[in-house]
């Protein structure tokens, strides 16, 4: 868990967008959902920046290149970081700016595992495995 107050209420908003994005999803509303689970991912990404270094990123390439910077550390950031650019890439400028949604139950699963991604993170921003 955080040890900051910031990173307490970044995780805390990483799991509200998540769970819009699950009542998106719900309701069909499969891109919205997308975008939504994309944004608690970077979230939780800024949660983690922000307590291993003690800077929030302000601009996604600042949460891009924390990231990476943390993953050469330590191989389990290697894994969050792929897990990462994942959703960059396919719930957010596939799915939410392209239109591109398909195959719908990859989406679907990216967007149900954003809680494991939320709690990857916050595992990893208390030291727990990381450097």
């Amino acid at each position: 868990m955080p040890n900051t107050e910031r990173g307490q209420y970044l995780i805390a908003d990483a799991r509200s967008l998540h769970a819009d994005a699950l009542e998106m999803l719900s309701q069909g509303r499969i891109r919205n959902a997308a975008e939504k689970a994309w944004g608690a991912t970077k979230r939780a990404t800024d949660a983690l920046i922000l307590e291993r270094t003690g800077r929030e990123p302000a601009r996604t390439s600042q949460t891009s290149g924390g990231l990476k910077a943390l993953a050469r550390q330590n191989a389990e950031f290697g894994a969050l970081r792929a897990r990462y650019i994942i959703r960059m890439s396919d719930l957010h400028a596939g799915c939410f700016y392209n239109g591109i949604c398909e195959p719908a139950n990859t989406i679907t699963g990216l967007i149900l595992d954003t809680a494991g991604y939320i709690s990857d993170a916050e595992r990893l921003s208390d030291g727990i495995g990381g450097s």
